[in-house]
């Protein structure tokens, strides 16, 4: 595959509190023949897309993450969940909703910035899957987790609104269990797997995310599963938070990655 270079928005959690995860992606990446090219100056997306007609101001960081990879002539790429979601709904917006493109041109008017939608959204995963290839991803791999039975976990933020995303199929998806055999490990197939984990309800009422998080734990491991994999950084730290009685290990996808392709101790180093 030809080396292609990637617009890259690490996202605030993966650029400062969890650093190791983001190192995983980069060096994942070299290993796999694409570069990822941190946007410069970029700004939280907010993480988490506005519901209300009228909000304008807090998609104005996306829009200019989204310019600068138009600019730069690439596509822009995200290894979070919650980014994913936010960066390709405001783009959506900048398509398809006369007001919100009429708004925020006029915001942002001042910084020299017009767009209209240019740029293409895509996940980590997404690359693996539809530049890279499984096959390619399975010949790179060094390591092969064999022998380990894997839950995909999802959560809310990958797969909907699944018109929008159109990542995969939001009730029966296929991204992570593909993901999980290119690697070497079996798929556990449980029924929590992209139900809500509570992360956002966390500060009004602490027993919602501790009884979603029970239960996708609990479902998953009664199905077999020796660990969990997830690509939301909120939805690893609630899962872990809230593992009480729980064993069931929950890790980042990029760590997984950078382990079968044997760069895990580079990006440590």
């Amino acid at each position: 595959m030809e080396n292609i270079t990637y617009s890259y928005f690490p996202g605030c959690t993966l650029k400062n509190k969890a650093l190791d995860l983001d190192m995983y992606a980069r060096k994942s990446a070299e290993a796999l023949g694409f570069t990822l090219q941190e946007i410069p100056d970029w700004q939280c997306c907010g993480g988490e897309y506005p519901l209300s007609k009228d909000e304008i101001a807090t998609k104005l960081s996306s829009v200019r993450a989204l310019a600068a990879s138009r600019d730069a002539g690439q596509e822009l790429v995200t290894l979070c969940s919650a980014c994913y979601n936010v960066l390709k709904q405001v783009n959506n917006d900048m398509v398809t909703d006369e007001n919100v493109i009429l708004k925020v041109n006029n915001y942002l008017k001042t910084d020299g910035i017009q767009y209209n939608g240019e740029t293409k959204v895509r996940h980590f995963l997404e690359i693996l899957r539809d530049v890279v290839g499984w096959d390619n991803v399975k010949v790179a791999v060094k390591n092969p987790l064999k022998g380990k039975k894997i839950g995909a976990y999802y959560g809310c933020l990958l797969l909907r609104p699944g018109k929008v995303l159109q990542l995969d199929d939001p009730e029966n998806p296929q991204l992570l269990e593909d993901f999980i055999k290119a690697i070497g490990a079996t798929p556990v197939i449980y029924a929590q797997r992209n139900e809500c984990c509570g992360a956002y309800t966390m500060f009004e009422d602490p027993s919602i995310p501790e009884k979603r998080a029970d239960a996708i734990l609990t479902n998953a491991q009664d199905q077999g599963a020796e660990l969990l994999v997830t690509s939301c950084p909120l939805c690893r730290y609630n899962l872990i938070k809230n593992s009480k009685g729980s064993d069931l290990k929950v890790v980042y996808f990029t760590e997984l990655l950078a382990e079968a392709l044997g760069v895990k101790e580079a990006a440590n180093a």
